[in-house]
C-alpha cells in the first residue's frame, strides 16, 4: 500500500465529496486506501459516504474529537508507508500527490512533505509556516519574510525546487509512517490549529526534514471546514498558546504570551478608532471590533 489518504470532516458533505472525487480523479496510478474519520456530523455525511462511496473506510465519531485526535485514528489503522491528510475544502490537482510521494521515496529523512496550496482562482496560498519564536511574535510576520526569505519562505516568492522548511500547512501533507512510529502522532490536546506545527517540530528535534515541493498543486477553499467564527480565532490562540508553553521556556512563554497580548491591545484599539471615525458605519471595524473585544475577554476568563 502506498498511500491512506485521511480525511476528516465535520458537517462538511458537499466539500467532502469535491474532496473524494479529486482523490480518485487524481491518484489512479498509486496503490491507495482512503479513511475518512467524522466527527459526529449531523449534515448525512456518513450516509452519503455509505451510498456513494462504499470502498472508503469510514469512523464514525459520536462527538467532534477535534483535528489531531480524528486523524490519530486514522493513523491507528491505515496500512500504507504514507499518511496522505487532505482537509475536505482541499482539491488535489492531477500529479499533485504523485509528486509528493516520489519526492518522498527519494529522501529518506523527509517525513513530511507538503504541496502548494491555491486559492479558487489559482493565487497563492501560503502552504508553510515558520516556527513561533520571539521574534515573530514581536514584528510582522510579513517584513520578516520580506527581509530574511530564506529562513521565513512565504508565497511571495517563486521556488522551482523542492525547499525545506520548518512546517507544513495541514491542508495536505504527505507524512511518512516510519516518521510517526519512531518519534510521535498528533498531541491531542490541540483541538484545533497548531497541531501539525508540534508534530513538525518533534520530528526536526529528532532529525527528520519537512520539505515542500512547489510544482505539486492543490486548491485549497481557506477555511470552509472550520469556518470564520470568533470560536476560531478563539481556538488559534489557544493553540499558539499550547505550543509555546510545550516547547519554549517558562520565561520565554511569558514573554510570549505578553507580546501577543499586546499586540491583541493594539489591535484592538486600532479597530475602536477606525470604527468612532466612520461613526461605525464601516461593517469590517465594526467586525474586527467585535472579535478582538471576544477575544480579549477570554483572555482574562482564562
Amino acid at each position: 500500500m502506498d498511500i491512506s489518504v485521511i480525511i476528516v470532516n465535520w458537517n462538511t458533505r458537499g466539500l467532502l465529496q469535491d474532496c473524494l472525487d479529486s482523490v480518485y480523479q487524481t491518484m489512479a496510478s498509486l496503490c491507495l486506501e482512503i479513511i475518512v474519520v467524522d466527527n459526529a456530523s449531523s449534515d448525512g455525511s456518513v450516509s452519503m459516504l455509505k451510498e456513494r462511496y462504499p470502498q472508503v473506510h469510514v469512523i464514525a465519531n459520536s462527538a467532534n474529537r477535534g483535528f489531531g485526535a480524528a486523524n490519530n485514528q486514522g493513523f491507528s489503522v491505515m496500512k500504507g508507508t504514507y499518511a496522505l491528510l487532505l482537509n475536505t475544502d482541499a482539491v488535489l490537482t492531477p500529479f499533485a500527490a504523485a509528486k509528493l510521494w516520489t519526492f518522498a521515496e527519494g529522501h529518506s529523512r523527509a517525513a513530511i512533505v507538503c504541496g502548494q496550496l491555491l486559492n479558487a482562482d489559482g493565487s497563492k496560498q501560503n502552504s508553510v509556516a515558520s516556527f513561533p519564536t520571539l521574534l515573530s511574535l514581536a514584528t510582522n510576520t510579513s517584513l520578516l519574510e520580506y527581509l530574511f526569505p530564506g529562513k521565513y519562505p512565504s508565497k511571495r516568492y517563486e521556488h522551482h525546487a523542492p525547499l525545506e522548511v520548518d512546517s507544513a500547512i495541514g491542508a495536505c501533507m504527505l507524512i511518512r509512517k516510519q516518521a510517526l512510529d519512531e518519534v510521535s502522532r498528533f498531541d491531542e490536546r490541540y483541538f484545533f490549529f497548531f497541531e501539525e506545527t508540534d508534530l513538525a517540530f518533534a520530528m526536526k528535534r529528532e532529525g527528520w526534514e519537512v520539505w515542500q515541493v512547489p510544482d505539486a498543486f492543490i486548491y485549497h477553499l481557506q477555511g470552509q471546514s472550520i469556518g470564520q467564527n470568533v470560536q476560531s480565532r478563539i481556538e488559534f490562540y489557544r493553540s499558539r498558546y499550547q505550543f509555546l508553553r510545550k516547547w519554549r521556556s517558562r520565561p520565554a512563554f511569558i514573554l510570549a504570551s505578553c507580546l501577543l497580548f499586546v499586540r491583541l491591545l493594539v489591535n484592538f484599539l486600532l479597530s475602536l478608532f477606525g470604527t468612532g471615525f466612520t461613526f461605525g458605519r464601516v461593517r469590517a471595524f465594526r467586525q474586527k471590533l467585535f472579535t478582538y473585544q471576544k477575544i480579549i475577554q477570554w483572555h482574562f476568563r482564562r
